[in-house]
């Protein structure tokens, strides 16, 4: 090339970059969206309803589809898509997950009742979650905030394909920390509910985040949460009346009774893993539900601290309308 044609290219290239500067870091700046898929006991504590807020607030995740997990699955069905439909997320199907004797007060029945069950997914929890991995090998992550009794189900019917997971963000387990500022570790509420099941996902080899009790037990402050609902959008809307249906129907009824975010933990790690740093752990579920360390090589990432002040102003960046 004669070196007065190179010259006028690298000129047209300048210029061209001066006209659209920004054009390589809006590309840059766009990620692809993780695909994502919730197993929920929504219905009995609230803090599942918040942790799907989350994911509607957050870009950065493509919600694939909700499954049901422990108790009265149908009903948990008929209340996530009757929280869905009426947040804009209409498209996201919902499958009713495997039913097991309840455990718990549902305190949100009379919003699920009020739903439906006529666009509910005709696969199970455990199909569904088997059907989208087929689709999407090893690009899923899968958000489990509920007792792991689908999770168990899908590994025993296709291991292999269960594997093809990206990745698993689980609410459970106490390493260091459990209930009530206790000093040491508790069985776990969705460990204890299932604890084959959870030895069975622990084991499967499948990449593990942890968020036990440990970095989870978050407080909302009552001045944040009454400020959050003073505000109006459909999400907060519905979000409230779940929560004021809990507040009167829980086993834990009282004037100081505010919601603990468990669950949205998971979410928030999902999308900003820096909020909840984790360990390399090999823990092991033992036959009371205690989530033991044990020496071996390590099958989760455990967060084993977190810091409550930037967790909700990160979770209220996200839910404020």
């Amino acid at each position: 090339m004669p070196e007065s044609l190179r010259r006028a290219v690298l000129s047209g290239l300048a210029l061209l970059g001066l006209l659209i500067p920004s054009a390589g870091r809006v590309l840059a700046a766009q990620p692809p969206q993780q695909l994502v898929i919730l197993d929920t006991d929504i219905g009995d504590d609230i803090d599942d309803a918040f942790a799907v807020a989350l994911i509607e607030r957050s870009p950065e995740l493509k919600l694939l589809g909700v499954t049901t997990a422990f108790g009265d699955t149908r009903l948990r069905a008929r209340l996530a898509r009757r929280y869905l439909d009426a947040t804009g997320f209409a498209s996201v199907p919902v499958a009713t997950g495997v039913p097991t004797p309840p455990k718990t007060s549902f305190t949100q029945a009379d919003y699920a009742r009020a739903g439906n069950d006529r666009n509910l997914s005709p696969l199970t929890g455990p199909d569904f979650l088997l059907d989208q991995i087929r689709r999407h090998p090893g690009q899923i992550t899968l958000l489990a905030i509920g007792p792991e009794t689908n999770l168990a189900a899908a590994i025993e019917k296709e291991p292999a394909t269960f594997r093809k997971l990206k990745r698993i963000v689980i609410m459970g387990g106490s390493v260091e920390r459990g209930y009530d500022g206790h000093t040491h570790a508790d069985p776990e509420w969705n460990i204890l509910c299932d604890i084959p099941a959870a030895q069975k996902v622990f084991a499967s080899g499948v990449p593990i985040a942890l968020m036990p009790l440990d970095s989870t037990i978050l407080k909302f402050p009552s001045d944040q949460l009454q400020t959050l609902f003073s505000r109006k959008s459909p999400l907060i809307d519905q979000l409230h009346e779940l929560e004021t249906e809990w507040s009167k129907n829980s086993p834990y009824a009282g004037p100081a009774l505010t919601p603990t975010l468990f669950d949205p933990m998971t979410v928030a790690y999902a999308v900003h893993p820096g909020i909840c740093p984790t360990t390399p752990l090999h823990l092991v579920v033992g036959d009371k539900g205690f989530t033991r360390r044990t020496p071996g090589t390590p099958n989760v990432d455990a967060c084993l601290s977190s810091d409550p002040s930037a967790f909700f102003r990160f979770y209220l960046s996200r839910v404020n309308p």
